[in-house]
């Protein structure tokens, strides 16, 4: 059964898989939602896959949300790491997800914890400016794009109109942010300039920040220490840029998060 696709009642153009732990009863503890989001390869299912074990250990459910391709904008295969759209907000399709989840599975919705890696990473941290009261904890994998927390920049190169573009009050908040544990995370070999020096109209953040996902990432830790978020930097051995791979560092930091609020 959690091997299929769920779809989405809200919006039946999206759909998630899940994993429901066998600690789970309709009856008993509401449990913690982890949630992973994919990069452009669209593994959903591989992290699902992945994740199944570590799921069973910690007695948390799992949600793993697919993005169609060239939804809303055929032009445009990636739209969901901006979180908006031609219209369609991704923000507000993943917490459709959790909100269906609630009604099917007893777990906590209120507060979750997010991981994404590579075009996952861009959405992951973008939805912690705009939700930061909503998340548990987040884990940031090696963004090849980096919104910056800088207020005077339009969205998505920073945060100065976050509140016109996503209709959303008090947002970028900086202090609840701050209370948010985080992990940035990257593997060691993720150095290649290639895919990065493609990318069109790099933002003056992301020139400072450099051409490699390892220093981008460094530099986005760096920036969000600055509004005063610790975090913790993982940085895998002998791992290029492999979502996958770099689960380990990620499970290791899950794990010891989900025991500090149990």
């Amino acid at each position: 059964m959690d091997s299929e696709l769920i779809t989405l009642t809200a919006d039946p153009r999206f759909a998630f898989y899940a994993h429901v732990p066998k600690s789970h009863s309709p009856d008993g503890p509401h449990l913690p939602l982890v949630v992973i989001i994919h990069g452009i390869n669209r593994d959903a299912k591989g992290y699902l896959e992945a994740m199944r074990n570590f799921c069973e250990q910690h007695s948390c459910l799992l949600i793993c949300p697919l993005f169609p391709e060239g939804v809303p904008n055929p032009k445009q295969q990636h739209s969901y790491k901006e979180l908006s759209s031609r219209g369609t907000r991704f923000d507000t399709i993943l917490l459709s997800m959790i909100d269906q989840a609630g009604r099917t599975w007893r777990i906590q919705t209120d507060r979750f914890y997010l991981h994404g890696f590579s075009a996952g990473g861009q959405f992951v941290h973008r939805f912690a400016y705009l939700y930061p009261n909503r998340l548990a904890a987040v884990s940031i994998g090696a963004p090849g794009r980096l919104t910056a927390p800088d207020t005077q920049s339009p969205w998505p190169e920073g945060v100065g109109n976050v509140r016109e573009i996503f209709g959303l009050p008090g947002i970028p908040n900086f202090a609840a942010m701050a209370r948010l544990p985080a992990q940035f995370v990257v593997g060691e070999k993720d150095v290649g300039t290639g895919m990065i020096e493609s990318m069109k109209n790099p933002t003056k953040f992301e020139i400072e920040a450099g051409n490699t996902r390892v220093a981008r990432i460094k530099w986005l830790k760096e920036a969000w220490e600055r509004i005063g978020v610790a975090s913790e930097m993982s940085v895998v051995p002998g791992v290029g840029h492999d979502g996958i791979e770099c689960l380990s560092a990620v499970k290791g930091w899950l794990g010891r998060e989900l025991l500090l609020m149990r």
